[in-house]
């Protein structure tokens, strides 16, 4: 069921939404390889060291475009979210002109500059994939949200951490 701003779309915009619904997952094939680096990743962001989580963030990207055969993409992390009326944001896109993408995220927020919490940060990594892949990947016009994309969120997200949350060990490890 599209959101309630699909009426006000154009037709064009309204088939590249449709286009967009229909992709719910997306299949890593090297998910495994991935675990040690969102480890790394959720203590660095606990330790609350932005140098150390940019790094290893950087690297987790690379590796997912990588596996998926999408361009590379310029990872940046900064300190306390940017705040307006309307809200915080957390994270941003922004495509290529002429050199590679960048992906913008915080890891504190906005009002009391405390370190987010793991999951919502690598949560809105994620998104962030997900808008670079709909344009270089999946050859969208737009990347709208839709339920596809934030199912594709969520496959990303199940495929690198598990569905509990906790990062996922290799089935040999856990006997």
């Amino acid at each position: 069921m599209p959101y309630a701003y699909y009426d006000k779309l154009s037709a064009r915009d309204k088939a590249t939404y449709r286009e967009s619904d229909r992709i719910i997952r997306v299949p890593l094939k090297a998910a495994a390889s991935m675990w040690p680096l969102v480890e790394q990743i959720r203590a660095a962001l606990e330790e609350a060291n932005r140098s150390e989580v940019q790094a290893y963030v950087q690297r987790l990207v690379t590796r997912m475009v990588t596996d998926l055969g999408a361009p590379p993409v310029h990872v940046k992390v900064l300190a306390a979210r940017p705040s307006h009326d309307w809200g915080e944001m957390q994270g941003l896109y922004e495509p290529e002109d002429d050199d590679v993408a960048v992906i913008t995220v915080w890891m504190r927020t906005a009002a009391k500059k405390r370190v987010v919490a793991f999951k919502t940060f690598l949560r809105t990594v994620l998104h962030e994939i997900c808008h670079h892949l709909d344009y270089e990947l999946y050859g969208l016009e737009e990347s709208f949200h839709t339920e596809g994309f934030f199912k594709r969120e969520s496959s990303l997200f199940h495929q690198i951490v598990g569905r509990d949350a906790q990062v996922a060990t290799p089935p040999a490890a856990q006997a």
